[in-house]
C-alpha cells in the first residue's frame, strides 16, 4: 500500500482532534451575574490546556507527516500501530478538557493532571515505538537509507517525552501545576529543538515525480 492513503487518512483524523480542542473554551452566559473580563479571565485553565495541547499535537502532526516522508510503503504492522497511535491522539481533547475542568478545582486536581500527563506519555511512547518500527524493523520499506546519526538523533529526539511525562504525571501528586508546567516546558523543547529533515526521502520523491 502506498503512503498516500495512510497520511491523508491520519491528517483528518489528527485534524479533527486538534478541532476538537476549541469546543472546551466556552462562552460564558450573559446572565448579568460579574464582570464579562472577570469571567473569561476565570476561565484561564482552558485557555492554558488548550494552547499546550493545540501545539503538543501541532508539534506530533508535523514529526508524523516527516515520519510517512521516508516511507515508500506500509505493511499490515505499521497500519496497525498508526492506528493506536491515531486512537491516542483522539484522547488528548477529552484529557484536556478534564485537566482545563479540574486544575483549580477544590478536588480532583491531582488525578486530571495526571490523567493529562499520562494521555501524553501513552502518546509519545506508542509515537517513539512506531518510529523505531519504521527505521529498525522495516528498513526496507523507506525511501532511501536513513543514516545511523540521522535515526539515534530521531529516536533520541522522540525517547525524551515518555520519561519526561512520566516525572510531570508523578509531580501531579504534589501539584497539578507542576504537572503543567513541565507540559509547557516539553512543548516549547520540541517547538524550538531542531527536527531531523527528511531530506534524503523528500530528494527521491521530488525525484520520482518529476
Amino acid at each position: 500500500m502506498s503512503t498516500g492513503r495512510i497520511e491523508a487518512f491520519s491528517d483528518g483524523v489528527i485534524a479533527v482532534a486538534i478541532t476538537l480542542l476549541v469546543l472546551d473554551l466556552r462562552v460564558p452566559e450573559p446572565d448579568g451575574a460579574g464582570d464579562l473580563g472577570e469571567r473569561l479571565a476565570a476561565l484561564w485553565p482552558n485557555y492554558t490546556a488548550y494552547v499546550i495541547s493545540f501545539i503538543a499535537i501541532g508539534i506530533m502532526w508535523i514529526s508524523h507527516h516527516a515520519m510517512l516522508r521516508r516511507l515508500a510503503g506500509v505493511d499490515q504492522s505499521i497500519l496497525m500501530l498508526n492506528l493506536l497511535l491515531l486512537m491516542c491522539f483522539v484522547a488528548l481533547p477529552f484529557t484536556t478538557s478534564l485537566l482545563a475542568n479540574y486544575l483549580d478545582a477544590p478536588r480532583g486536581g491531582h488525578l486530571a493532571a495526571m490523567i493529562y500527563a499520562g494521555s501524553f506519555l501513552v502518546t509519545s511512547a506508542v509515537f517513539l515505538t512506531l518510529q523505531s518500527h519504521l527505521l529498525l524493523r522495516r528498513p526496507h520499506l523507506l525511501r532511501g537509507p536513513v543514516s545511523r546519526s540521522e535515526t539515534r538523533t530521531i529516536l533520541l529526539r522522540g525517547a525524551i517525552a515518555p520519561p519526561a511525562y512520566l516525572v510531570a504525571g508523578l509531580l501531579g501528586l504534589l501539584t497539578p501545576y507542576l504537572t503543567l508546567a513541565i507540559c509547557v516546558v516539553m512543548g516549547l523543547f520540541y517547538l524550538l529543538a531542531p527536527m531531523v529533515p527528511a531530506r534524503r526521502a523528500d530528494v527521491i520523491h521530488h525525484g520520482a515525480t518529476t
